[in-house]
């Protein structure tokens, strides 16, 4: 196992960065999943079904944002 206090993340090439921002964009689906499945509980918790909606906002943000990223990657 690599210990990054050893050793310097090395840059990544166009098409490895690439696929790293699409690993990344299908580890916030899962988390996406993860939390609608909580929204659809039903928690009797307006506050919480609010922080639930904010967060879920942030992930697709960030999803988008990555896919943007993905997609300017040049080869």
């Amino acid at each position: 196992m690599r210990n990054p206090i050893f050793h310097m993340p090395e840059p990544h090439v166009p098409d490895e960065h690439r696929k790293l921002l699409l690993e990344a964009v299908r580890q916030l689906d899962r988390a996406d999943a993860y939390l609608a499945a909580v929204a659809f509980m039903d928690l009797h918790d307006r506050e919480g079904q609010a922080e639930l909606r904010l967060l879920r906002g942030d992930l697709q943000h960030l999803r988008r944002r990555f896919e943007d990223r993905r997609d300017q990657v040049i080869e």
